[in-house]
């Protein structure tokens, strides 16, 4: 069998577009062949043990517990490994870095588009093949990801954060008059919508520029200037006008909120997924679980980054105070959450020097909540994928499906070194020593001794990118 190379990352988006051709012309789509590896297929409780996973382009085609005769496709020995799906963030922000206003104040959006380009290469170095992004202008980088113009990992994109004026996403300053646009909502960072009409505008806006869902800042933040915590933001009329824009999409809304109010307006409007939710009560749980509402986890950042605040430099000494008050009520939250069996998704909202340790939000649910690396792990694959398919017709990937190994489903595949249902820490970065996504190889740090000269051995391949 054919063994596989790398190319060096100077070659990558290159190589991508000539491999595209190549497999254009070619009669049969390449197949790769995964041996010797212990399968976590996204659902179930247990591994599949010494099993194989036939890929054919960009789907797999075969999962099997027995040897899959393949004897044309590349061969990929795990020794062992788990072989996974790649994991889900689902809430990221791939375009802000140290806070909402590093690239209003400091850099332009060139630099914010260099960021976000090493930013997404990093999530691939982690594992994560697919991201929710809750905000931020970040519809023409997902376009150019999914046009293979720059390397990344599928991104669903929220596009601009639907804000009212002095609500979570009011980027501007102080001295601003009515009317008055700042260079990020310039550059559709977020919209500052007041009124039906100007919320759906914003809305169709988005969904018209690649949006498979809308984002909605419907209460009071941490990260922010001009909104306490306790505020409700957006009023039931307005809430109920973007959700009846995506409706006509025939996709969903999700919104930042943290308390009883706003979530349960929000819910009465008909929003179908409620990011933090850290300062809500029992029955709210209890209603979002009997009308179907899911939740998005974000553990380190309402856990870890809240729990010592002033670690967090670019902080004020009020966003300092809101953020210890979120953490007074997110485990309690969480727990409630556990115990009523929600729908739960995790995402970091993690961002600047944080965006590295994305797969430490799974970690710590784990750790600190549920002490069920399962149900862990199914937050960030197959319950992750569920709430994808929420965005119904402006799903970009209709090929396949995601978040699982399963026939005729996307080929994004991690191996990692260890069991992660029987130790959720093997998440890791460093552990991960494989990633495959949409059939293109972004990592490896499998040994493979008969690799050409050029490249290094073991971890040093994390500067190496390619194809098969």
């Amino acid at each position: 069998m054919r063994k596989y190379r790398l190319l060096s990352a100077s070659l990558m988006c290159g190589f991508i577009a000539v491999a595209g051709g190549v497999a254009a012309q070619e009669d049969t789509p390449r197949q790769v062949l995964f041996t010797n590896v212990n399968i976590f297929d996204g659902t179930k409780a247990e591994l599949i043990q010494s099993g194989s996973v036939l890929v054919e382009g960009n789907l797999i085609k075969t999962v099997s517990a027995e040897m899959i005769e393949a004897p044309d496709a590349y061969s990929v020995d795990g020794e062992g490994r788990t072989l996974m799906p790649g994991l889900i963030d689902m809430h990221s922000h791939l375009c802000i870095r140290n806070g909402m206003l590093e690239f209003r104040d400091n850099y332009d959006q060139m630099a914010n588009g260099a960021y976000t380009a090493i930013a997404m290469q990093d999530y691939l170095d982690q594992g994560f093949t697919t991201v929710r992004d809750a905000g931020c202008n970040i519809l023409g980088i997902a376009k150019a990801v999914n046009n293979g113009i720059v390397p990344g990992p599928r991104i669903f994109p929220s596009g601009a954060f639907l804000s009212q004026t002095g609500g979570h996403a009011d980027t501007g300053s102080f001295n601003d008059v009515p009317g008055d646009m700042d260079d990020l909502e310039a550059h559709m960072f977020g919209f500052i919508a007041d009124g039906i009409a100007e919320v759906q505008r914003a809305a169709r806006h988005n969904l018209r520029n690649g949006a498979t869902q809308i984002k909605v800042m419907a209460g009071g933040g941490v990260a922010s200037e001009f909104d306490p915590l306790h505020t409700t933001q957006y009023s039931p009329e307005e809430l109920e006008a973007i959700v009846e824009v995506a409706k006509d999409y025939g996709t969903y809304v999700l919104v930042h909120a943290y308390h009883d109010r706003s979530v349960n307006r929000a819910i009465d409007a008909g929003v179908r997924v409620i990011d933090h939710n850290f300062l809500v009560s029992e029955e709210t749980i209890i209603r979002m679980k009997e009308e179907g509402v899911a939740l998005s986890v974000q553990a380190v950042m309402s856990l870890e980054a809240f729990g010592d605040p002033e670690s967090i430099t670019f902080f004020s000494a009020d966003q300092k105070a809101k953020a210890t008050q979120v953490n007074s009520g997110a485990r309690q939250m969480m727990e409630w959450a556990v115990k009523h069996e929600l729908l739960m998704v995790t995402g970091g909202d993690m961002f600047g020097p944080d965006v590295v340790r994305q797969a430490d939000n799974i970690i710590w649910f784990n750790d600190e909540i549920t002490q069920n690396p399962h149900l862990s792990l199914l937050t960030a694959t197959s319950n992750a994928a569920e709430v994808l398919t929420w965005s119904g017709g402006m799903n970009p990937y209709k090929e396949g499906t995601l978040g699982t190994i399963a026939e005729g489903g996307y080929a994004d595949i991690i191996l990692i070194d260890g069991n992660p249902l029987e130790d959720i820490h093997t998440l890791k970065r460093d552990n991960v020593d494989f990633v495959m996504k949409d059939g293109i190889v972004y990592k490896n740090w499998l040994p493979d001794d008969k690799a050409p000269a050029f490249l290094p051995a073991g971890p040093e391949r994390n500067a190496y990118f390619g194809n098969l």
